[in-house]
């Protein structure tokens, strides 16, 4: 049995708060990848780290969405956007390296700008495998580490610590992209981007599926 999370602190309602502000400029920002890929996906999807539900007016409506979020701070956020886009919403309060789902019982994950922040990334990959039918689809958008040797990666490195405190445990220098491709998925297909400003400590991203 899972233990039930602490109430969130005061970070994590600072997190939220800021995510549910910067929902509009994350669909300026991410919109039109998304578009292209959500609306063709099944009607029952698992999203690791909705937040304050950035993506569901992506789903098609009557949707079903499991959402697997920790961070109590988000759910009312979430659960009102649910309402507004006519999703089928329900919320998990799971961290994602532990999944209260059956082995290969779902078509489609999505993780978007999750990777970042979790205790282990691999763990929580090897989670998103277990519950992939064959065949099944994992939909993700990360922004990862800068290239080795650069001024950018630097900077990230620079900025760890702080970053981490001020945005619940993100991490700018994961190698997130190799831990996707090392995580035993049939295939990868993998689009990487830089945000048009690339001295943001986040401009370098990745977008794509794996299948199981």
């Amino acid at each position: 049995m899972n233990p039930t999370p602490p109430p969130p602190n005061a970070r994590q309602r600072v997190n939220a708060w800021l995510l549910h502000q910067a929902d509009n400029l994350m669909d300026r920002i991410y919109g039109a990848r998304k578009r292209s890929i959500y609306r063709q996906l099944p009607n029952t999807v698992v999203e690791i780290g909705p937040g304050t539900g950035a993506n569901l007016r992506y789903y098609a409506p009557h949707t079903r969405v499991i959402a697997i979020e920790p961070n109590r701070a988000m759910h009312q956020a979430l659960a009102s956007k649910a309402r507004r886009y006519g999703l089928d919403l329900s919320i998990r309060t799971l961290k994602g390296e532990s999944i209260d789902l059956p082995d290969r019982s779902v078509s489609a994950v999505i993780g978007s700008l999750v990777l970042c922040s979790v205790d282990d990334p691999t763990r929580v990959l090897s989670e998103v495998r277990r519950i992939l039918q064959p065949g099944g689809r994992y939909i993700f958008l990360e922004h990862v580490a800068a290239m080795p040797g650069t001024r950018l990666r630097g900077l990230q490195h620079r900025l760890l610590a702080v970053w981490r405190w001020l945005f619940d445990g993100c991490h700018l220098n994961r190698d997130t992209h190799l831990a996707i491709r090392r995580a035993g998925f049939a295939s990868v297909e993998m689009d990487c981007f830089t945000l048009r400003t690339p001295w943001l400590p986040f401009a370098p991203h990745i977008f794509g599926q794996a299948l199981r």
